[in-house]
């Protein structure tokens, strides 16, 4: 590679890992969703304009963008010998020249203009006018950067380029350097850990004592569609969430935030995660479809506005949970006791609790969270909201033991009150392991893993299958 020639790089997939285009959609999606999705109509054809509009509409740190190791460290080799060091990129110049001031780089940079989309042909003119035929070295990573490589002194190619292979044939020299995204980033960024949180819909069929096939089939098809459904939703969520998770000091190394998959490779994996589910529903029942439909629609609104709005968010997360109770009764056409959604929702509410004291006791400063509505200060607040939920589950459980149909499922209903021993002994502990931030960021998670509290969970529900007679039916035990 020369050593006296300007460096000039390509921005999206070169520099950065990420694309400013993207970014900028993403941001305002979570800022202002309405305006982003009129602007990206109305401007789709002409991208020039779109960028501009964009950029103009939110702004981005681009200070917190990811950047290709291997290209930065060539950009540090080219300052050290004194050369320049210039973007040129089809994003909107206002943002490639706040990146090129962040990274210490020419004030000289090529980009698009609100008019003029600077990419491929329009690039490479634009360049040779500055520096002339062969005057530089040009960085990028895709087959549309071969119109600028052409009239370069050396190529650097980002990933793998396939027509970059006919360059040397042309007399052009060719640098490579490691690029693109492995699959195993993706399959990260879906989350499947956080399938296991569909267990729930497990809960109606325990509740009816309907321990058989036709029950348990469909209700396995229902937890498929809804591991697809949250996954198509974890990654909108952190396709939103992508500066405040690059501020995070364990969620800046999400696969979206660390630049690890394209947005645009997440964008088309959600597409097809949430077509896939909605398939799977629309197969079960239309009551299950319709009800899949809300968690997703639920789950949209939590992402973009929602989870920002202190104690609304915490009702939302109980609500989610909740949905996918309905919605194993729903896969199995299994009929729910209302006792039993009045039941589980304190629960769930205490349980988004603990999700944010989690976060704020690991938290190191009293500032609110980076995207959410609460700092360290909140911590009593939501711990009393959390001893209520505790208090509250308690009390639905005791009146549905004494109910008329508490007791026909569960003629020993003194064991149903033993049964609240273990019960409040597992909710009071979640609730303290929250405190002192020795959970995991997702409470069901944790609890699902959590072998001593599984343990206190199994007490529970023995001393339940007791009250029930179940181990009796099932073992021969009794008369």
């Amino acid at each position: 590679m020369s050593n006296d020639k300007p460096l000039v790089l390509d921005v999206d997939g070169t520099f950065l890992t990420t694309d400013l285009l993207y970014e900028g959609f993403w941001a305002g999606l979570g800022r202002d969703p309405i305006g982003t999705l009129r602007l990206a109509a109305t401007s789709f054809g002409d991208r020039a304009r779109l960028k501009a509009e964009l950029a103009a509409l939110v702004p981005l740190r681009t200070d917190l963008m990811p950047v290709n190791a291997a290209v930065a460290e060539v950009v540090i080799d080219a300052l050290h010998e004194g050369r320049e060091v210039c973007l040129a990129s089809a994003s909107d110049q206002l943002l490639v020249a706040q990146l090129a001031a962040d990274h210490g780089l020419s004030e000289r940079v090529f980009a698009s203009d609100g008019r003029v989309n600077l990419k491929g042909a329009a690039k490479a003119g634009a360049l040779v006018r500055a520096f002339g035929p062969r005057g530089f070295v040009y960085a990028g990573n895709e087959a549309t950067d071969m119109a600028v490589w052409e009239h370069a002194e050396t190529a650097v190619v980002v990933g793998h380029v396939s027509e970059a292979k006919s360059l040397p044939a042309r007399g052009i020299g060719v640098v490579t350097l490691p690029g693109g995204w492995a699959p195993k980033a993706l399959f990260k960024a879906i989350r499947p850990h956080q399938w296991v949180k569909n267990v729930l819909l497990l809960l109606p069929m325990i509740a009816a004592h309907r321990f058989d096939a036709a029950t348990l089939v469909p209700i396995l098809f229902g937890m498929l569609a809804f591991s697809f459904a949250a996954s198509s939703i974890y990654i909108v969520n952190d396709l939103l969430d992508l500066e405040a998770d690059r501020l995070h000091p364990t969620k800046c190394h999400r696969p979206f935030a660390c630049g690890a998959v394209p947005i645009k490779v997440g964008m088309i994996a959600f597409l097809g995660l949430a077509a896939a589910a909605l398939g799977i529903a629309a197969a079960l029942n239309a009551s299950f479809f319709g009800i899949i439909v809300l968690y997703m629609i639920t789950s949209l609104a939590y992402s973009l506005k929602l989870k920002r709005m202190r104690w609304v968010d915490i009702t939302t997360l109980a609500a989610l949970y909740t949905i996918r109770v309905i919605a194993g009764a729903a896969a199995a056409a299994v009929d729910v006791s209302i006792y039993m959604l009045i039941f589980i929702f304190p629960i769930f509410l205490s349980l988004g609790c603990v999700k944010r004291l989690t976060e704020l006791t690991l938290a190191t400063n009293d500032e609110p969270l980076p995207g959410r509505g609460y700092g360290r200060p909140d911590r009593g607040d939501l711990l009393n909201v959390a001893g209520i939920g505790v208090v509250g589950a308690l009390v639905i459980f005791f009146l549905y033991s004494i109910s008329d149909q508490g007791r026909m499922l569960y003629p020993d209903t003194w064991l149903l009150w033993l049964a609240m021993l273990p019960m409040g002994w597992w909710l009071v502990r979640m609730v303290a392991l929250g405190w002192f931030g020795k959970q995991d960021y997702d409470p069901i998670v944790f609890a699902l893993r959590d072998k001593f509290g599984l343990g206190i969970l199994m007490m529970t529900l023995s001393l339940m299958f007791w009250a029930a007679g179940l181990w009796a039916k099932w073992f021969g035990m009794g008369g």
